[in-house]
């Protein structure tokens, strides 16, 4: 049996996979629906290197983990927002894309 020890490699290879995925997402969509979702995408990404860095390299102080209960807090109180002004610019203009949102520019 040849067994593989998961690394702080593996995670940070997995990490860097889930920001690219974000931030391409983030980049390409035009549904704002689908840019909340890569920025998710991407919070995890930055959540999962604190909690493999905490786990790999100081064990003892869990700073790491509680930087990601507070961007995991932070996150949950965005999502809300978004989606909540979301649900408002589609109440008023039946549209949700990006491109064709120009009113909240300053």
């Amino acid at each position: 049996k040849i067994m593989f020890e998961i690394t702080l490699y593996h995670y940070l290879v997995l990490s860097l996979i889930l920001f690219a995925i974000g931030f391409i997402g983030i980049i390409i969509s035009k549904n704002i629906i689908k840019v909340l979702i890569c920025i998710e995408i991407v919070m995890s990404a930055i959540n999962l290197n604190f909690i493999a860095f905490t786990a790999y390299k100081n064990y003892l102080f869990l700073s790491g983990m509680i930087f990601a209960l507070f961007i995991t807090a932070i996150s949950a109180v965005q999502t809300a927002i978004g989606l909540v002004l979301i649900y408002q610019i589609y109440k008023n203009k039946d549209k949700i894309t990006a491109e064709e949102i120009e009113e909240l520019k300053g």
